[in-house]
């Protein structure tokens, strides 16, 4: 028989921390704090296992799945004293998500299970407390019917405005027993006139519809979109947690809260959380009250911290901080109630962090012993670094503050104001920098959240959602800013008389929480210290070398600032749009002898030779691959008719003339025509041009600083062994030349992009001929699959919702069908000239999944941008540590 539910607390734990793939995240991690003798409410979980079988066998239970809960819940009233449906001491239970990886707010969760008209009567007799008894049972129909009966959260929060303004009150704590009775009973009549029956009296039918509104929002729109944004297969599951209650709202010596053993935004080794008295866990996430800090020392004058409040607790919720990170060896993210002044741990996980706290917390805990270095590497997500890639603002820059908030997630961030996430999602992907305004975010604003540049909130605290989601997505945050007000209705947000209008800028601090009127100058980032540290202990374990795509000198600095290892692809083509040599190309192309055309490009030379002097000289010794003329001619000319008359005027030729030129080489489909290597056969004196430049400027760099560069020279779009022959001979002509003119020899290989399936296909010939391969998965993404990537974005989200394809092709590499291909090649390559060099210089070069299989295939290298140069070097370190081969000691 499967066991489909498993208990944890009062000394029966049937689960581990390594059983989270089967318990989710939160059941194993539940299990796990009980054995370790953590205070854990006693609870049972129902596997992953199940929700898989309820969703493949059409959204039914397994048959024995019933008869295992009973028994679990049998052995929960046994622990507490309580009966789960018992009119006089009832036991209320909580049914909360927990998948493998932590989606904080994506899924469902209910409170206060168990309580009816009959129970209510009983908890005001076991607790002495009939406020709080029909609080509770306020709060659990409000959550059983948004999350269960699909009844509109709006809906109860008007019944108990209408009773707060019936009776003067202000604030939901001022409200006494019998108006929470009023508010009940307000909250049923509704929940019967918008469902048609009456609400749920029967403990069991609760509990399993609870059970079943849990597995179901994991197919949430907002829980899909989650995954889909972090590459979570939706063939995990969820598991369900079923947990006898503990409340925090009973009184002035109860409490609930949400820490982090380590500061989430910064790293730093400090206690950091928010705590509330007399509420509920989710009065703190949802920003209807405002939460008090934790200790004494990050207290305003007018809060009042845990540690003052409730010492008692707060030394042993202390206490616990330190058994959990030596544990779990990582930062927790940690769910406390206090109940009558006993500490209860209703969760612990992995907690979300910024790329910053990622790093430092990584460093220090490998310094402080907790971690070795290699296991250091792998906690930091090479996507992440990005965040610290991107400018901040720039401290001497002009500013206007509007208000002032929580600083929730640190970065900075300038953009038009949106005040909904369709719009911020709709704008952002016309190219808007937008700014989602929020009174308070929901995970419903998911798909906005992700595509704005950053999220102001005026509610809610630094453990709110819009924090801990903003954090995770690393778009800077500003919460709780109080002092701004939103109306949506009339689109605009005030401040200190200030009225922001929707369309207009503001900029955001998320490292101060300061919101500023107008743009304000950025600067880039410094990277040293633990970024540094890490980086060194990455490139010590890492087998692949990191290069860049540049062609620009600012590429070249920025590259070998971040650690690039030379550069792996220089797009000459690029060079040719300056507008101080666009004059000369176009010559070029217009010229309709050899003659013509060798006189346009004596004009060009000494600009490429200058181009590449500057990036020889700022990767002095390294490597530098540099890709001869590639895209179709037609591509230099202009296209409206006033640029036609304009250039034909500066060419001294007629408007005529040009057009029919452009006639003779317009195609219908020139990524397949004359391009790359063809235009190098079919007008050879251009590949001799570029060949002369890069020689010229190599021999120069290195008489003059005696560290000779290492140029590459790559023929674009070869197909056949025969299209690199050719190429190949020009260049190798070229070369003896030069150096017969300048006395000065330079160490050079010729090699080509594997771009064509027919290559890939071909390459042990093509082997022959070739000192190295650089595989331009751009092009073999389109060519492989008859996508092209300048189209294929009307239907590849729709391919990528249905399943048809994991994942953006363009992004991550297609490794059944790209990646066999580039395996073929790398083995065929090999097999003919075992020391041929392999690279990849698509846009893959950067994404670590794609980084991954290079490691696989064993490939030499990646190139990719700039600034993903170190998410690079960090991904490269984590696939030879996955695959084994790296020094482990390192």
């Amino acid at each position: 028989m499967t066991q489909w539910v498993y208990s944890f607390g009062a000394g029966h734990n049937e689960g581990r921390a390594d059983m989270r793939n089967l318990l989710g995240g939160k059941g194993a991690n539940l299990a796990e704090m009980a054995s370790i003798g953590l205070p854990v409410p006693p609870g049972f979980t129902i596997t992953t296992e199940v929700c898989t079988a309820y969703y493949d066998n059409g959204q039914k239970y397994p048959g024995d799945l019933a008869a295992q809960v009973r028994a679990a819940l049998a052995r929960v009233e046994e622990a507490v004293g309580h009966r789960f449906g018992d009119h006089h001491r009832p036991l209320l239970v909580s049914v909360r998500s927990g998948a493998r990886v932590s989606m904080p707010g994506m899924m469902d969760t209910v409170l206060n299970l168990g309580l009816n008209d009959q129970t209510v009567e009983g908890l005001v007799a076991a607790s002495g407390d009939a406020r709080f008894a029909w609080d509770s049972y306020r709060r659990f129909i409000q959550m059983y019917g948004s999350v269960v009966l699909d009844v509109d959260h709006h809906r109860f929060e008007e019944i108990i405005e209408h009773v707060k303004l019936d009776t003067g009150k202000n604030e939901d704590t001022e409200l006494t027993a019998a108006e929470w009775h009023r508010v009940v009973d307000g909250y049923k009549e509704m929940v019967a006139e918008v469902t048609g029956k009456p609400f749920p009296q029967d403990p069991e039918t609760q509990l399993w519809g609870a059970i079943g509104a849990v597995f179901g929002s994991w197919m949430n729109q907002r829980a899909v979109t989650y995954r889909r944004l972090h590459d979570i297969p939706a063939e995990w599951g969820t598991a369900v947690n079923v947990q006898a209650m503990v409340f925090g709202n009973m009184g002035e010596d109860c409490a609930t809260g949400v820490c982090f053993t380590r500061d989430p935004s910064t790293g730093e080794n400090v206690f950091y959380g928010e705590y509330l008295i007399n509420a509920q866990g989710e009065d703190v996430v949802a920003g209807i009250r405002t939460p008090q800090p934790m200790a004494k020392e990050r207290s305003k004058p007018n809060e009042r911290s845990m540690e003052e409040a409730m010492p008692g607790a707060y030394a042993e919720l202390v206490a616990v901080r330190a058994t959990l990170e030596r544990h779990y060896r990582d930062m927790q993210d940690i769910e406390f109630t206090v109940q009558s002044n006993k500490l209860y741990m209703l969760q612990t996980r992995n907690g979300k962090r910024t790329a910053a706290a990622s790093l430092k917390i990584a460093v220090d805990m490998a310094q402080e012993g907790l971690i070795d270095h290699t296991e250091a590497v792998r906690r930091v997500n090479p996507a992440a670094l990005d965040q610290l890639l991107h400018p901040t603002l720039d401290p001497k820059a002009p500013r206007k503050l509007l208000a002032k908030g929580l600083p929730a997630s640190p970065g900075a961030a300038c953009g038009i104001v949106v005040f909904s996430a369709d719009e911020a999602e709709a704008r952002a992907q016309k190219g808007e920098s937008v700014i989602l305004v929020r009174i308070e975010t929901s995970p419903e604003d998911i798909h906005g959240m992700h595509a704005a540049r950053g999220v102001l909130t005026t509610r809610g605290g630094m453990t709110s959602h819009a924090a801990v989601v903003a954090r995770g997505m690393g778009r800077p945050c500003v919460a709780g800013c109080g002092g701004i007000t939103v109306d949506y209705n009339n689109q605009y947000l005030s401040a200190g008389g200030v009225r922001i209008e929707a369309g207009q800028i503001i900029t955001l601090d998320g490292a101060t929480g300061e919101v500023f009127i107008g743009t304000v100058a950025m600067v880039e980032p410094q990277l040293s210290g633990d970024f540094a540290t890490l980086m060194g202990w990455a490139d010590k374990v890492r087998r692949l070398r990191v290069r860049a795509n540049a062609e620009t000198p600012l590429d070249a600095e920025t590259a070998r600032r971040f650690g690039a290892e030379g550069i792996g692809l220089c797009r000459t083509e690029h060079m040719f749009f300056d507008p101080e040599r666009i004059g000369a190309v176009r010559q070029m192309i217009m010229a309709e002898t050899e003659q013509g055309r060798r006189a346009a490009l004596a004009r060009l030379l000494p600009f490429q030779r200058k181009d590449f002097l500057d990036l020889f000289e700022i990767m002095a010794g390294l490597p530098v691959t540099i890709r001869l003329l590639d895209p179709p001619l037609h591509e230099f000319l202009p296209h409206s008719e006033y640029e036609i008359a304009e250039v034909a005027a500066s060419l001294g030729t007629e408007v005529e003339a040009m057009q029919r030129r452009m006639q003779e080489l317009s195609e219908a489909n020139p990524m397949l025509g004359h391009r790359g290597c063809r235009l190098g056969i079919s007008f050879p004196e251009i590949y001799e041009m570029q060949a002369r430049a890069i020689f010229e400027a190599a021999a120069e760099i290195g008489r003059k600083t005696h560290k000779a560069p290492v140029p590459e020279i790559m023929i674009p779009l070869v197909a056949t062994k025969r299209e690199l022959d050719i190429t190949r001979a020009l260049v190798d002509r070229v070369a003896q030349e030069v150096f017969a003119e300048s006395g000065y020899h330079v160490v050079y290989s010729v090699g080509t992009m594997i771009e064509l399936p027919r290559a890939a296909l071909t390459a042990d010939a093509i082997a022959g001929t070739a000192d190295f391969f650089s595989f331009g998965t751009n092009d073999l993404t389109q060519t492989t699959f008859g996508l092209s990537r300048d189209d294929a974005g009307k239907f590849l989200p729709l391919y990528i919702e249905k399943g048809i394809f994991p994942k953006d092709p363009f992004v991550s590499i297609d490794t059944d069908g790209v990646g066999a291909l580039v395996r073929i090649a790398a083995e065929k390559g090999r097999s003919v000239k075992a020391d041929i060099k392999l690279g990849i210089c698509g846009e893959h070069g950067g994404d670590p999944s794609s980084i991954h299989f290079c490691e696989s295939v064993g490939l030499d290298y990646v190139s990719c941008s700039p600034y993903r140069v170190p998410v690079a070097r960090l991904a490269a370190a984590q696939a030879a540590l996955q695959s084994g081969g790296a020094d482990r000691t390192a």
